[in-house]
């Protein structure tokens, strides 16, 4: 996949699709001044081209003679803007049919409709933002969750980067001590000038290594399945978590035959939440299909909340339940807390959290408990990892610096370099590949 031209000058419907209260075209180029003038008129009569950078100009869009709307030119000049060139932004009221009229008329004046994210990536190559940044431009405009749009705003303002500056400086100051060993090889590099800042270095990226899970969970969103026997409470406590009634609760054994899913906010995190069928051996087809359903959906789970009911007896079916979903992603609940508990669940070698979907007690802690299981240890972290490109790039640079440690001064170099162009290609603070460009950018909408 080719880059697209960037010395031309494009347009497009910055605004998202549908009807608002404004609507935004822009265009980013040479010619961006001279297309305007063709086809915007300012109220006060001045030429279009003859305006300076950081003003808001009022005026008629105007189109083959024929006025498309009165509106707002707001106008930017090179290198002073988002993509490092001239800029103009045709502000007109928000209706579709409008903004088509005027993207149209930029095109007809002579400007390129713009592909996906080509103004980020004119940014880019201009030097403006850097490669993770213009990244977190299209995880911000995507963002499903509050923690996802503020991990976003991170990488936006840099923050991810001047981390990845750091592990960058520590890796730079053995390189310049291997290289100078080179010239002189009888003296070697001192190992203490190489254990230090390889060890800060390594342990930077395996702190941001720890936060690929939670950064995952933050933007994509993780799954939460709730699981336990029939009437355990499972819809009750769903609701619970919700705060609102969801799912259907009844006394009867099987109510719930398929699963049923909804949005749930944990802090920092977007939970798909899914409430199934209570799992149990039976004759019925349409409920035995609900059970399979249920045990396939928890082991797909990024965590499962399974629910053990203290207030009945127990019984073999309750410990057999509990070898077939013990796991590292289970959190255990003892639910109907309200009522006299029979058992209890260390008998089973399990410890569990008392919730009462009733009275609410330890719905509270049971949130915190979900959410702490699914951002571990990335919960003191500022910067969760988000993209899997970065991830690779991650685990690519952790390797070569491991061999680094070990690899003898004219091995160690070779070594160090690799790690340096991984963590680079992050940024893209050095040669990156055209089709990594064009893969990164082609997930941009149109406008951005």
């Amino acid at each position: 996949m080719a880059l697209p031209p960037t010395d031309d000058t494009i347009s497009a419907i910055a605004t998202a699709p549908g009807v608002g209260a404004i609507g935004i075209v822009r265009v980013s180029g040479p010619q961006a001044f001279e297309i305007a003038a063709r086809m915007f008129e300012p109220a006060s009569g001045r030429d279009v081209r003859s305006l300076d950078g950081g003003r808001a100009t009022f005026g008629h869009v105007v189109a083959a003679g024929e006025v498309l709307d009165e509106g707002v030119l707001l106008t930017f000049r090179a290198p002073r803007s988002a993509t490092g060139q001239d800029v103009v932004e045709v502000q007109v009221h928000g209706g579709p049919s409008l903004l088509r009229s005027v993207q149209e008329a930029c095109v007809r004046a002579g400007a390129r409709s713009a592909g996906p994210g080509e103004f980020t990536l004119r940014g880019f190559l201009a030097g403006r933002i850097d490669l993770a940044q213009a990244e977190s431009v299209q995880a911000l405009v995507s963002a499903r969750s509050d923690a996802a749009r503020r991990h976003a705003t991170l990488g936006l303002t840099g923050r991810l980067s001047a981390r990845l500056d750091d592990v960058q400086r520590h890796i730079t100051i053995v390189y310049a001590s291997v290289l100078a060993v080179l010239d002189y090889p009888e003296e070697g590099v001192p190992d203490a000038e190489v254990a230090a800042p390889l060890a800060a270095a390594i342990g930077s990226i395996e702190e941001l290594l720890a936060t690929v899970d939670a950064g995952r969970a933050a933007t994509r969103g993780a799954r939460l399945a709730l699981v336990g026997r029939p009437n355990a409470g499972k819809s009750s406590l769903l609701n619970a978590l919700l705060g609102y009634e969801r799912s259907i609760v009844s006394d009867v054994p099987g109510t719930t035959r398929d699963y049923l899913e909804a949005p749930l906010e944990l802090g920092r995190v977007s939970v798909t939440a899914i409430d199934t069928a209570g799992i149990r051996d039976t004759d019925d087809l349409v409920e035995a299909s609900g059970v399979r359903a249920a045990e396939r959906l928890a082991a797909g789970a990024d965590v499962v909340v399974a629910l053990l009911d203290t207030s009945r007896p127990m019984d073999a079916a309750e410990g057999a339940l509990v070898e077939r979903i013990r796991g590292p992603r289970t959190v255990w609940v003892a639910s109907k807390a309200d009522l006299p508990a029979l058992w209890t669940p260390e008998s089973l070698g399990i410890e569990a959290l008392g919730v009462s979907a009733q009275s609410g007690a330890g719905v509270v802690e049971l949130r915190d408990r979900l959410e702490e299981r699914l951002v571990g240890d990335a919960g003191a972290s500022e910067i969760w990892v988000v993209h899997e490109r970065h991830e690779a790039a991650l685990r690519e640079a952790k390797e070569a610096l491991e061999r680094a440690r070990s690899a003898p001064d004219d091995l160690r170099g070779l070594d160090l370099e690799s790690a340096l162009r991984s963590l680079a290609r992050i940024t893209g603070r050095t040669d990156v590949a055209e089709e990594t460009l064009a893969e990164v950018f082609s997930r941009f909408c149109v406008g951005k």
